[in-house]
């Protein structure tokens, strides 16, 4: 199984995310997941990439040539593939996993995850999206989804769709038992 991982390119102010995202890869190497992510060295990024590894595990990195340009590559991966733009890192990211991660991260981070929900919402893909919620990171943001859903624009089911967890045994077995709803159109 491989699992692409969105988070920041940042460690955060709170040590727990560098704890928690170092447990995840760990976590992963110890279970033969494979860590799809986006290529960078730095931050929580670089932190879970560096787990994997140390590990025994297999992580494979998507970066675009203008962030490789500026040294933020990984390159003690399994296998880094540098692509043009974001467009096509996504793209290439989303082909490769079998599940997706929201961990703790910025705007990227929320953008890489809304994309791949919404594709699952379109039929695009019927691979299961995880909010990785350690600390209560993501409580304000299902506030705010669930805002959508009460004022019309977001159908429950798509809510439902979603996996919220902080604990990494269950967020597994969420992945495995996982039911993409009916297509949306």
């Amino acid at each position: 199984m491989r699992i692409a991982v969105f988070c920041g390119s940042s460690a955060g102010n709170n040590e727990i995310y560098i704890e928690e995202i170092k447990a995840l890869g760990e976590f992963f190497a110890k279970n033969d997941i494979e860590l799809v992510y986006g290529g960078g060295k730095v931050g929580l990024m670089g932190a879970v990439a560096n787990s994997v590894m140390q590990n025994g595990g297999k992580v494979y990195g998507v970066i675009p040539e203008k962030l490789q340009e500026k040294e933020l590559a990984h390159t003690g991966i399994t296998k880094l593939k540098v692509v043009k733009d974001m467009h096509e890192r996504k793209a290439e990211m989303a082909a490769n996993a079998d599940a997706f991660i929201a961990f703790a991260g910025g705007a990227g981070t929320l953008e890489e995850i809304f994309e791949v929900w919404t594709w699952a919402q379109l039929g695009f893909h019927s691979k299961p999206c995880v909010f990785f919620n350690i600390n209560g990171f993501y409580d304000s943001l299902f506030d705010m989804i669930n805002n959508m859903v009460k004022e019309g624009f977001l159908k429950e089911e798509y809510v439902n769709m979603l996996i919220k967890t902080d604990d990494k045994k269950q967020m597994l077995e969420a992945i495995k038992n996982y039911k993409s709803p009916n297509q949306k159109w």
